[in-house]
């Protein structure tokens, strides 16, 4: 496997990067339209904590590390390294010496498709991370792959210099050019939370704020107390009953066919 490694891939202005940190996964997710989701797979190794930065993209060989080594060159301040494997692996890929050499060049954390270890050491050093496995078996140093490049995981493209904000919920994508209007949008959703919130404490139902009622007249879904849902199933039962009972004799009353009189 040959590969590449971009050294100068354009990135999201930090100042939508630093607004966008301000949000949730969800929130985010929900204002770009309900896209951007990594998947369901990769989940943190810490609690409680949520980042945002660009990414520095990595496409390895499973089981082989070696160019996770050659991207930690291409990191920086602010970035988020995001690593995937050309097929599946669970193989521990990173681990705490990584994050000291990412750590000291401000990366902000990992995510990645494959399998991470040294999970006690990362929460220790503050080095967020989110992986789909974890796992203690080692990688090999052998094979090339490409920094930098365009990857997929969970079927969403990650460019780098794309946003990636990531929580205890799982991790989102932004794609750079909608960083600033996702913002935007992200902050709008917020106040539009913020404002339902008030009104669910004060005991509001968001059946009535959101007009839910009509839609579910529309669907065709009615009210009914416990009696009437009762006597409704009762009279369900004793007609399907009937039903069954008019069968039964349908059968045990059944006739042979006729002889034709006239060969008698």
């Amino acid at each position: 496997m040959s590969g590449v490694i971009i050294t100068d891939p354009p990135k999201a202005d930090a100042k939508d990067v630093e607004a966008l940190a301000a949000y949730g996964v969800a929130t985010v997710h929900e204002a770009m339209g309900r896209t951007g989701l990594l998947g369901t797979r990769l989940r943190p190794v810490q609690q409680d904590t949520r980042v945002a930065g660009t990414a520095v993209t990595v496409l390895s060989w499973p089981g082989d590390n070696l160019m996770i080594h050659a991207a930690v060159e291409q990191c920086g301040e602010g970035d988020i390294l995001v690593v995937t494997t050309t097929s599946p692996s669970t193989d521990g890929m990173f681990g705490e010496l990584f994050a000291t050499a990412l750590q000291r060049r401000g990366v902000r954390g990992l995510v990645i498709d494959a399998g991470i270890r040294d999970t006690v050491e990362l929460r220790e050093m503050g080095f967020p991370a989110w992986s789909a496995a974890v796992s203690p078996q080692g990688t090999v140093k052998a094979t090339g792959g490409s920094v930098n490049v365009p990857v997929v995981i969970g079927g969403q493209v990650i460019r780098p210099g794309d946003v990636i904000v990531a929580d205890d919920d799982g991790v989102v994508c932004v794609p750079r050019e909608r960083a600033r209007r996702t913002a935007e949008a992200s902050e709008a959703r917020e106040a539009k939370e913020a404002g339902a919130r008030a009104a669910f404490q004060e005991g509001q139902l968001g059946l009535d704020r959101y007009g839910l009622r009509e839609t579910l007249e529309r669907l065709g879904v009615s009210y009914r107390t416990y009696d009437e849902y009762e006597r409704e199933r009762e009279q369900d039962r004793e007609n399907e009953s009937g039903r069954g009972a008019e069968q039964e004799s349908g059968r045990g009353s059944g006739r042979g066919p006729e002889r034709d009189g006239a060969g008698s």
